[in-house]
This record gives structure tokens, sequence and C-alpha cells, in this order.
């Protein structure tokens, strides 16, 4: 069956990095949208990136653009998510998420919604915290 498992989480101090993996099993990877989702004690779950399965185009937020990098290696059923210059207000649990829609993630530019994804990852924990 279609599973997605994160991996990569942890405690890292402000200004540090971290990359996280989203290994895919059971569907064709290659041909599915994949995003990036966040979750912080008492917030609503928040789209941080997303590509396309179409051209390799990308989104992301203001809030992490030019510090988050979203990637996929389709040989290896596997998503990344590459994060730099961490903030406090980092700090959430990372959920990868696909979507069959190609279209999804292609040329966005408005902020990503939970129902437009259909399966969803148990989520890694990352804190940015001294």
């Amino acid at each position: 069956q279609l599973q997605l498992v994160e991996s990569g989480g942890g405690l890292v101090q402000p200004g540090g990095s971290l990359r996280l993996s989203c290994a895919a099993s059971g569907f064709p990877f290659g041909d599915y949208a994949i995003a990036w989702f966040r979750q912080a004690p008492g917030r609503e779950r928040e789209g941080v990136s997303c590509i396309s399965p179409l051209d390799g185009s990308t989104y992301y937020p203001d809030s992490v653009k030019g510090r988050f990098t979203i990637s996929r290696d389709n040989a290896k059923n596997t998503a990344y998510l590459q994060m730099n210059s961490l903030k406090p207000e980092d700090t959430a649990v990372y959920f990868c998420a696909v979507t069959r829609s190609g279209y999804v993630c292609y040329e966005r530019q408005t902020p990503l919604a939970m129902y437009e994804f259909d399966y969803w990852g148990q989520g890694a924990q990352v804190t940015v915290s001294s």
C-alpha cells in the first residue's frame, strides 16, 4: 500500500540546518506532486513547499523562501526538504504529502491547502532552540 515515511528531524540551534527525507513506496512516485507541511502546537497546518512532477517547479511561502529547498529523487522514490538558517519559529512537526494531480504545484502562487493532498506521512519533529 501507499506509504510515506519522514526522517531527519531533530534538535538544532538557531541558524543551523537540517535535511528532512520522505521515503515513498506503493505508488508511481514520479507522477505525483509532493509537498511539505508543518504544524506547530496550537496552530493550523501550514504548507511550506511543493514540487511539481511536470517540470520540477517549486513553491514556497514567504516565511521560508530563500531558506528552505524542496527536491526529489525519482530514482530513489524520495523527497527532501533542506532547511537552512533555521529559526525558533520553524519548530513544528513536519509532514510530507502527495497528490496524483500534477498541476497542484505547477507554477504555484497561492498558499497550499491540506485538502489538495491525498496521502500523508506520520510526521517528523523539528525543534529549533538554543
